[in-house]
């Protein structure tokens, strides 16, 4: 069975690399030289592929409940009182030394991957402990030995709930804003996945599938293309308008869709201490700072990108740079700040199997992105025990792994509010993807642990395979699935990352279960618990 890698394999780990030998091939990575790019197989999150076949209408689902009224969460109107965004330095911090992720095209050789990368081809075969330096395979996932030349700057440009869609945006006006700013994304519209969205809905789309902030987004484009606030900018931005000139990244939604990528890759790589350099686009590498908070390594990474060398990248993360921009639109980032976005002393609730009690399941996917490429290998993947192949919708049922308010419900996507206040923005959230629309819970339901969400299919994101990609959030912050404080437990169940995403374990006491893309009950089975 070929479980399809969602979006993360498309967008390859953490930033853009994507190269060609013959033409056009490509993959999103983040750490790389010289690096022609090609297409991007996802940050499209391409429209729904779900093949009708036999017996497609689901059977009656749960009556839900309506919401219960809770009050909202509180406001941040913006009260600027304190040191902007103190953190720590990461614990397992390298400066200036790094390890980035790129998966091997067909035809490449390891020779050829360490000339793009500036690196040795003994440095990759050590560091991914390969036989020898022609044992790679297209597909294949290489870590990159990297080393910058210098330290970028130390000054914080945005607190990280400003890069994370979290409280911070609970009473944001998008709409508002931009509708009075008059400028050309106002009155922009592009067809994304066969819709046509608004400019003011295409922001609102990245920021939520990304968990990315959109006064950030804004920022970044009125930074680079005068689109927020001039009615005609000009002509040279219409078609890039963040300024990332490559095929395939053409229009509002592909800009936005890549720059959210390296705004997380940044973020969370800074916050785990594996993301120590950037690449600039010149191929040079710089060093982040070790007193930099995750949100700003996460805009400083997303600019590396777009600079020509280090004097614009350095102009751009400067005082009259995006900090000038962020002000002239929002005034001071830091009154925004919502600190700390994670507590320290975070516990996460009960949560079961997301599947109906006594049923079996396998795991198929280990720790990786939330959504895209850099989301923090947020997700697991589940399939249910049926053996289909293709995208056909199961039998089987999702459920509830805990009580909760359904604040979204679309395009093959549920969010479980667990708080109950509404907002996915605040608290504990649970995104369920590939959710079939037939049967599938409704926006404003209330549903108790064990009660029918829907069931899985391909809809929604990029699958190749029916199957469950689950990932948990907390005021809007991707929390790692299989690493870290809160690993993802599931009735007991507790997801450990590998080296490599996808790749990975569930533990409970003695019994460990193997991420694999197969039906193998003692191997990657597991028999739920989550009865209503």
């Amino acid at each position: 069975m070929i479980i399809k890698r969602l979006l993360d394999q498309r967008f390859v780990l953490v930033l853009v690399l994507v190269f060609t030998l013959a033409g056009a091939v490509g993959s999103l990575s983040a750490c790389h030289r010289a690096t022609p790019e090609a297409p991007p197989q996802a940050p499209k999150v391409e429209s729904v592929n779900v093949e009708h076949g036999g017996n497609s209408t689901p059977e009656p689902s749960a009556t839900f409940t309506a919401t219960p009224a809770v009050p909202p969460s509180p406001a941040y109107p913006g009260a600027y009182a304190g040191t902007p965004t103190p953190n720590p330095t990461p614990a397992n911090l390298s400066t200036g030394d790094g390890l980035e992720s790129y998966v091997v095209q067909s035809g490449q050789t390891l020779g050829w991957i360490a000339l793009v990368f500036g690196c040795r081809v003994e440095d990759i075969v050590a560091a991914n402990h390969l036989a020898n330096a022609d044992a790679i395979k297209a597909g294949q996932t290489l870590v990159i030995p990297v080393t910058a030349s210098e330290t970028g700057p130390a000054l914080k440009l945005v607190p990280d709930s400003e890069v994370v869609y979290g409280p911070a945006y609970i009473h944001f006006d998008l709409a508002g804003f931009v509708a009075g700013q008059a400028g050309y994304l106002a009155s922009y519209a592009e067809d994304v996945e066969g819709r046509t969205l608004t400019g003011v809905e295409v922001v609102q789309l990245i920021s939520q599938r990304f968990s990315v902030g959109p006064r950030v987004l804004l920022a970044l484009l009125e930074m680079q293309s005068g689109w927020v606030t001039q009615p005609q900018p000009a002509a040279e931005t219409l078609t890039y308008p963040l300024g990332h000139v490559r095929d395939y990244y053409e229009g509002l939604f592909q800009q936005l869709s890549w720059a959210a990528v390296r705004l997380n890759s940044g973020y969370y790589g800074w916050k785990r201490g594996d993301r120590t350099t950037m690449r600039l686009g010149d191929g040079a590498r710089i060093a982040v700072a070790p007193t930099l908070n995750p949100g700003t390594a996460g805009v400083q990474n997303c600019l590396a990108e777009l600079a020509q060398d280090r004097d614009e990248w350095l102009a751009m993360v400067g005082p009259e740079g995006f900090p000038a921009t962020y002000a002239r639109l929002f005034g001071n980032p830091f009154a925004y700040a919502v600190e700390p976005l994670v507590p320290p002393d975070l516990v996460q609730p009960e949560m079961r199997l997301p599947w109906e009690g006594g049923e079996t399941w396998y795991l198929t996917g280990g720790p990786h992105g939330g959504w895209g490429t850099g989301s923090a290998q947020a997700a697991l993947d589940f399939v249910p025990g049926s053996k289909m192949l293709g995208c056909r919708p199961a039998q089987e049922w999702i459920t509830a792994v805990a009580a909760g308010v359904v604040v979204r419900s679309e395009d093959g996507v549920v969010i479980l509010d667990l708080d109950g206040d509404g907002f996915e923005q605040s608290g504990w959230t649970v995104l369920y993807l590939h959710v079939y629309a037939d049967g599938r819970v409704p926006a404003g339901a209330f549903v108790q642990r064990g009660e029918r969400i829907g069931r899985p299919s391909c809809e929604g994101g990029v699958a190749e395979a029916t199957h469950l990609h689950l990932a948990r959030r907390y005021n809007g912050e991707w929390i790692p699935a299989g690493s870290g404080p809160l690993p993802m437990v599931l009735s007991g169940w507790t997801a450990q990352e590998d080296v490599m995403p996808y790749d990975g374990t569930m533990v409970k006491g003695e019994q460990t279960r193997t991420a694999c893309e197969c039906w193998e009950d003692d191997y990657n089975g597991l028999v739920s618990d989550n009865y209503p």
